[in-house]
């Protein structure tokens, strides 16, 4: 199957939908048995789509859960009740006290949170990387390296990274590489075929699509699934068939809206390109993006997520800016199908491997749905403000 069709397909088998287009809501917390076989034949595939325990999982979430393995061409896929408890859980199922993590330098803030905060104090020591590093990461590799992090692009200065090269010498030492592949959703990369062996969606962002629900997802590869499924479990995650419902059913339109989301994007960015405040954009699909190139090389798309760095501006400024849009919301997350705006300052306080030039003030963009000419026209009046407001 083509890949549009696997979106519309997959997880629609009749074992779980019952006959009926979408999977139905299945809430359960104790299932009964009839027999002490029927007890036991669960108890025995209770890791295979079999109801055992609500914990475990439903038809509801086995439909999705076989979906979003497919799509992004992994063996089992474990699901969580935010993309923060998916990270957290991914690197506490492969670390333990006296491991060493490496973490790349551009992460999500609540992952480096999570390294210097909780894993600091498992005894669970992290090094921070330069997301361009590539080969150079052999250099940092020690005898109890146990996890090697990705995210690419990076959280809101977009690096691109090589991911096949760190890949290769991570497994040449027998580390697990995981990566946060949120930006890609599970259509725009194949991290499995890039050698990764964890692949990590906030689907809260672009497979939910409407902002409506928090969910995180981990597929995996052979290698890891049985250890990720199983310390995921002792550790009690689960999520509430209601919230994967909504999941499943946002995933039917993942493709159609990410090729109008990057549509939308690529226009506001060209037109942003040419705007004389702008300094360079951190967009994945321009060149002047870090890891351009393996962008080419290793996504099928993009998205409307980028960012935009200013030659000069100040907190008055950028305030002036982004408090009066109009389409351009103020507002965390992304990925949903309205547009939001986020001034960032103290960038370089989260950057320890890496330098970020803090004179110059960076805008996050998450272009959405909308008509793309009134988008610009909102960064248009936007400009105008902050142009004032540097004037006065």
């Amino acid at each position: 199957m083509k890949q549009d069709t696997k979106i519309v397909s997959l997880g629609r088998d009749k074992k779980w939908t019952k006959g009926v287009i979408n999977p139905p809501v299945f809430r359960a917390s104790t299932v009964v048995f009839e027999t002490m076989d029927d007890m036991r034949h669960a108890a025995k595939h209770k890791t295979q789509g079999e109801m055992f325990y609500g914990r475990r999982g439903t038809p509801t979430h086995f439909a999705f859960q076989a979906a979003i393995a497919e799509l992004e061409g992994g063996v089992g896929t474990a699901l969580y009740p935010s993309g923060a408890a998916a990270i957290s859980a991914c690197l506490l199922s492969f670390l333990k006290s006296g491991d060493h993590l490496l973490m790349v330098d551009s992460a999500y803030e609540p992952s480096r949170d999570l390294c210097d905060k909780l894993l600091a104090g498992l005894g669970i020591e992290t090094t921070y990387y330069d997301p361009m590093i590539g080969a150079g990461i052999a250099a940092l590799i020690r005898p109890n390296t146990k996890v090697l992090f990705l995210e690419s692009p990076g959280s809101l200065t977009m690096e691109v990274q090589d991911v096949p090269t760190l890949c290769r010498i991570a497994h040449e030492q027998e580390l697990v590489v995981m990566l946060d592949n949120t930006w890609a959703s599970p259509i725009n990369c194949r991290p499995f075929d890039m050698g990764v062996d964890i692949s990590i969606q906030a689907a809260t962002k672009y497979i939910v699509g409407h902002s409506d629900v928090m969910l995180g997802t981990a597929t995996a590869n052979a290698r890891c699934w049985d250890q990720l499924r199983e310390n995921s479990y002792l550790m009690g995650q689960t999520t509430s068939p209601d919230d994967v419902y909504l999941a499943a059913r946002g995933l039917r339109t993942l493709g159609v809206r990410m090729a109008q989301h990057q549509k939308n994007a690529l226009k506001v960015a060209n037109w942003l390109q040419g705007r004389p405040e702008v300094d360079h954009l951190r967009h994945p699909a321009f060149a002047t993006c870090p890891g351009h190139e393996f962008f080419k090389r290793d996504f099928s798309a993009a998205n409307g997520l980028f960012s935009v760095v200013l030659k000069h501006g100040d907190l008055d400024a950028i305030t002036a800016m982004v408090e009066n849009m109009q389409h351009f919301k103020m507002g965390f997350s992304w990925g949903g199908y309205e547009s939001l705006i986020l001034g960032v300052f103290g960038i370089e306080s989260i950057r320890t491997a890496t330098r970020w030039d803090k004179t110059k003030p960076l805008l996050r963009l998450h272009v959405g749905l909308e008509d793309a000419d009134d988008l610009i026209a909102d960064l248009e009046a936007g400009f105008a403000r902050f142009n004032a407001a540097l004037a006065r």
